[in-house]
């Protein structure tokens, strides 16, 4: 649930036309979200697996497959930000975003005419522009946000692309007197499903690595003082059954954050008993958890580009597959 008196929020991380038309309004109604998100990956899902876009792509036909799927994407996205309207009127979050195509990563001026194109053409105040973390990216952030449009920087995996999310927000944010905010979206679970194997025959504890780097990069964010600028904690879904489901989103609970999840982990959440809040970590803590790593050999950097690179291409892949598909 949305916990207002601590600051925490609770963002869908799923996007499909009959569920915006029907269950999605539900949620927001009894305080159990207040906000979404989307990417390439869970359009490319719902695009072509749901019968709910036919009539709509019938209606496309002699349309490029971009052009197709902007024109869904653009009509859910429109959907999702007039339900959670109310919300954003209100100060309560309210925010939905829509990514840039993920072959624009290393594409500075394309990617702020398509984030501005976008924002323009959906109409919303509360549509959030999704813009990787990649040195193209950055510049593109600061430039969108002193326009008056939201952006939720992701593909967050290292402190370094954190503090320069942090730089370019606030460079953004001190260039616009309209109402702006910024996400960082920090990818947890992938650390674990790429590391553990290796950590547990090194006789060191698991499924720790997302949260401890996830608690180092809320840190940076909270040190920075700016109430306009959140934690994002995203990939926060459990894969396989060795961990309870709402695992990562009990351990990262923290105020001023957001944590965005799919249904299922997010049902899964609010079916325990609410706990506190666990973060802010002591740095001591942290940097002891990542100090014990590099003694056993494994080098952070690497792990960070490796991800990094590794979120693209299946961002990419998935986008790609789509826009196949739709050309049909």
């Amino acid at each position: 649930m949305v916990n207002r008196e601590i600051g925490f929020s609770l963002w869908l991380d799923f996007v499909e036309r009959d569920y915006l038309k029907n269950a999605f309004g539900a949620l927001i109604e009894k305080g159990i979200i207040n906000g979404a998100t989307s990417n390439p990956a869970i359009f490319a899902s719902a695009i072509t697996s749901s019968p709910a876009y036919k009539e709509q792509l019938e209606s496309l036909s002699g349309k490029s497959p971009k052009e197709k799927y902007e024109a869904l994407a653009i009509e859910d996205i429109r959907t999702a930000a007039q339900a959670l309207r109310p919300l954003y009127d209100e100060g309560n979050d309210g925010y939905i975003s829509i990514e840039v195509d993920p072959f624009l990563s290393n594409d500075t001026q394309g990617t702020i005419e398509e984030g501005r194109r976008l924002f323009e053409t959906i109409g919303e105040p509360n549509v959030m522009v999704k813009v990787p973390a990649t040195n193209a990216g950055y510049e593109a952030m600061s430039t969108l946000l002193s326009e008056g449009i939201s952006v939720n920087a992701t593909l967050i995996f290292s402190p370094t692309q954190a503090g320069r999310c942090i730089k370019a927000m606030q460079k953004g944010m001190e260039q616009t007197d309209r109402k702006v905010d910024g996400v960082i979206s920090v990818f947890v679970s992938r650390f674990d499903r790429m590391l553990d194997n290796e950590l547990a025959q090194n006789g060191i504890d698991t499924s720790l690595t997302g949260i401890y780097n996830a608690a180092k990069i809320y840190n940076m964010i909270e040190k920075c003082g700016s109430e306009n600028i959140r934690t994002l904690f995203a990939s926060t879904g459990v894969k396989g059954n060795d961990l309870p489901a709402y695992y990562y989103m009990r351990e990262l609970l923290a105020s001023h954050s957001v944590n965005t999840a799919p249904l299922a982990t997010i049902e899964s959440y609010i079916s325990v008993k609410p706990t506190p809040a666990k973060l802010p970590l002591e740095e001591t803590v942290i940097n002891g958890y990542f100090t014990k790593l590099s003694d056993s050999g494994f080098d952070m950097e690497t792990v960070y580009a490796t991800l990094l690179k590794e979120g693209l291409e299946a961002f990419e892949q998935a986008f790609q597959e789509m826009l196949d598909t739709l050309n049909r």
